[in-house]
């Protein structure tokens, strides 16, 4: 199809505003953070490990990726924070996030990926919004939680070894009440799955985390293709 043009510009905001009349899209309408993980700068990132010899690496392959690759013994952690917790959910405040990823073994790992309170053991995190799973289970939950009290939406989606899945939630500003989450092998817009009461919606400073552990004494992998949180100011 021929693409639509805008030879005069478009906005996201009013008229009168102080960009009112720039050509493009005003970037400080929203808080975002994204990473194609085409570059890689470890002093932006806080990584917690069981075992020094585990990776963290971008890897040779399309879109970008940012391999972790943990060692050979049973619960070997890799966690991978932000540094700078910058997300906090607020009334009336839209808040998105999407991210891609895939492991090695969708059933032998745990793994966590969402908004977390700075925490070595983000598997077991006191704060946060994200999709968890188990150890011998190839089945993600949602959770939504704060002050270790959480609501759980179990089963949202099932893993498949070495295959990309994108998952995602939204919060309308407290509107509905509800967080809507998504989940699908599509690379860019995963499906809607269902929605989690925000009755334990935590109210501190959140950040990007993800973490992979092993369910056996073998290593595994977690690739990461990107990553977006992004939030009205």
């Amino acid at each position: 199809m021929p693409t639509t043009n805008f030879p005069n510009g478009s906005t996201n905001v009013t008229a009168q505003s102080c960009t009112g009349q720039m050509i493009q899209q005003d970037p400080s309408v929203m808080h975002t953070f994204f990473t194609d993980f085409d570059t890689y700068a470890a002093d932006n990132w806080i990584v917690s490990e069981t075992d020094a010899a585990a990776t963290q690496a971008l890897t040779d392959a399309d879109n970008g990726v940012l391999l972790i690759t943990n060692t050979a013994t049973d619960n070997d952690l890799v966690a991978i924070q932000k540094v700078g917790e910058s997300f906090t959910f607020s009334a009336n405040k839209q808040l998105f996030f999407k991210a891609r990823f895939k492991v090695s073994d969708a059933t032998q790992s745990d793994l966590v990926i969402g908004l977390q309170i700075l925490d070595t053991t983000p598997l077991a995190v006191s704060n946060g919004v994200f999709f968890i799973k188990g150890d011998g289970v190839a089945t993600m939950d949602f959770k939504v939680g704060a002050s270790s009290t959480f609501s759980t939406a179990s089963a949202v989606a099932t893993l498949v070894d070495d295959t990309y899945i994108t998952v995602g939630f939204y919060y309308d500003g407290g509107l509905s009440g509800f967080i809507n989450y998504f989940a699908s092998t599509n690379a860019t817009n995963p499906l809607f799955i269902g929605r989690l009461a925000v009755t334990n919606l935590p109210t501190t400073e959140l950040t990007v985390s993800f973490a992979i552990q092993n369910g056996e004494a073998v290593a595994k992998t977690m690739s990461i293709d990107y990553i977006l949180a992004s939030k009205e100011r």
